[in-house]
């Protein structure tokens, strides 16, 4: 048999096993979107913006582990796609975006909707394609889907001239079982020799800690981390793309770390002797002011990305290799020696950090009279049993959500991490909810990001796609006015967000169901009553404390030691 270029593109899908795509159509992929009419393997689902295909394919990514696919047209299609590629690559998600391109012939002739997507993606996805020939097609799917996948995982681009989508030109073809890339061989295991001296290292610390990041997420490790931190039981601490990789509710967690992490995490990081570091890559979020990031630790840097490994704090022993062969690996050198960490100064070291856990840097007023938005976060986690999907946007309500939900699974926290970007959470519950069709899914979001992309509630009425949305709603860009408070002598610069609609009426006008609520009494009740909807998506309209911050927080050329606290928090009770 025979097959147009748009029919071998559904095939190549349906081969991946590819459940949906998230797309808008126009002109280039017509003869796409045409296909896709005439076959039922590949389910679409029609955003409202190309940035929230990306997002949505990113969520559903993040919460399953498989790649997330778009389909956008040419130009502005593309363009509207790069925010999310930009998004996924920084938190090296797997994503497979297919976009349109003129046809060959008119490729450099300033044609109408032609852009080079390739120049322009180059520096925010993993790799891209330019489809030179229909004959490639197929080749060229399977090669991106493997490089999406594979290694550091991240966004791959397939850029298809229209002509090659053509329904008269038609050729036999036959997808690829396996793909051999000769530049591209991603290291798997890591050298048993460095796994041993990082054992031995280990092994020999009086105050160890155990730093862990996104890359054992998407490593599939979180079991092996668990593992073996039971086994040494040393201190574990998360990063924000971290949480859930180790269960919040262990007594080993002591909690996240850096810019808004606990009083606890960053005094065991400042003062620990020996680090042991899994797929974290030592941003500046989680770092401080590098100079004095873990000014007395020798460093066991884990990484699945040789490029990570001492590109911003130097490392002892380092291990390139996938994170869960490289944790099996050291399980079982650990299982093979005799040897233990002394119980003596590990006993001292966790008194220590018992005594910084005391300090209770996360605690609030709790008896306000204003709803402060920890209670709601908080109080969501104690009605869904810390078993619901999170997605947020990003901001103070981000960081209240990493800080009051306890994450004890992985894929459960579903954020922008590195690029942090705002409009990521409505749409990215959007790609949870079709991934999770029976979970419990809640965006937290603050009324300034929820409206980058809030379009999205037409996508979720159409599908009947039911969430909750909590928003936080401070009339202010929170984080940018904490800030402000805080560096610029309350100079609130363009902060405030004046002119806000009215959500509960918007909502409604979309289909779904709105509430405000302003009393700290009802927020429970809420929260119960849009639980229960299973059927419906909720708005929350929270009208929170207009002035609470996020404490702890690290400023700018701070170091760990150094933390911002929360003046009040001993009056709390």
């Amino acid at each position: 048999m025979e097959f147009s270029g748009a029919e071998i593109l559904f095939k190549c899908l349906e081969a991946e096993e590819v459940e949906y795509i998230f797309g808008y159509p126009g002109g280039a992929v017509l003869h796409i979107y045409d296909a896709l009419y005439q076959q039922e393997a590949v389910k679409h689902i029609l955003v409202r913006h190309e940035q929230g295909a990306t997002h949505a394919a990113d969520g559903y990514s993040r919460s399953t582990g498989k790649p997330g696919v778009c389909l956008v047209t040419s130009g502005p299609g593309a363009t509207n796609a790069v925010t999310g590629l930009a998004t996924a690559y920084t938190d090296s998600i797997p994503l497979v975006v297919i976009t349109g391109q003129v046809p060959q012939a008119m490729i450099g002739t300033d044609a109408f909707q032609e852009c080079d997507i390739i120049g322009i993606s180059r520096p925010c996805v993993k790799h891209n394609f330019l489809v030179d020939s229909l004959e490639n097609l197929a080749t060229t799917i399977k090669k991106a889907f493997h490089i999406a996948t594979t290694g550091r995982p991240g966004p791959v681009v397939i850029d298809i001239p229209k002509n090659l989508t053509d329904p008269k030109v038609r050729i036999p073809f036959e997808y690829p079982a396996e793909i051999e890339m000769r530049s591209y061989k991603p290291a798997t295991a890591g050298i048993s020799g460095d796994i041993r001296r990082a054992v031995d290292l280990l092994l020999s610390a009086k105050k160890p800690m155990i730093y862990a990041g996104g890359g054992v997420i998407l490593g599939e490790s979180s079991s092996q981390l668990t593992a073996l931190s039971r086994e040494l039981g040393y201190p574990v601490t998360n990063t924000l793309m971290g949480l859930g990789c180790y269960p919040a509710s262990d007594d080993q967690f002591i909690g996240m770390l850096g810019m808004h992490g606990t009083y606890e995490s960053n005094m065991a990081m400042h003062e620990c002797d020996v680090l042991l570091a899994v797929g974290a890559r030592f941003d500046d979020r989680v770092t401080g002011q590098i100079d004095t990031f873990c000014p007395y630790a020798r460093v066991i840097h884990i990484d699945v990305d040789p490029s990570n490994i001492a590109k911003n704090f130097p490392v002892e022993v380092p291990i390139v290799g996938d994170t869960g062969h490289v944790l099996d690996d050291m399980l079982a050198v650990l299982s093979e020696t005799n040897r233990r960490p002394d119980p003596e100064p590990l006993s001292q070291w966790w008194d220590q950090i018992k005594s910084w856990q005391a300090v209770n840097s996360y605690n609030y007023d709790r008896n306000s009279d204003l709803i402060k938005p920890q209670y709601v976060v908080e109080k969501y986690c104690e009605l869904t049993e810390g078993q619901a999907f999170v997605t947020s946007d990003v901001g103070q309500h981000q960081m209240f959500a990493a800080q009051f939900y306890r994450f004890d699974q992985p894929r459960r926290w579903i954020n922008s991490g590195g690029l942090g970007t705002m409009g990521f959470g409505l749409p990215a519950a959007m790609g949870v909810r079709f991934a999770h069709p029976d979970a419990e899914i809640a965006c937290v979001t603050g009324e300034g990001s929820v409206q980058m992309c809030i379009q999205e509630l037409s996508t979720c009425k159409q599908y009947g796609v039911a969430f909750n949305i909590l928003n936080l709603n401070n009339g202010y860009l929170g984080m940018v006015r904490q800030w402000q408070e805080f560096t610029y002598e309350s100079r609130y610069s363009s902060s405030y967000v004046d002119a806000l609609p009215d959500f509960v009426k918007l909502v409604e006008s979309y289909g779904h169901v709105g509430m405000v609520i302003d009393k700290p009494g009802d927020v429970e009740g809420a929260l119960r009553e849009a639980i229960a909807q299973k059927d419906r998506l909720c708005f929350l309209d929270f009208r929170i404390d207009t002035e609470e911050n996020v404490y702890p927080m690290i400023e700018q050329g701070k170091g760990h030691h150094q933390m911002r606290l929360n003046p009040r928090r001993s009056e709390f009770s």
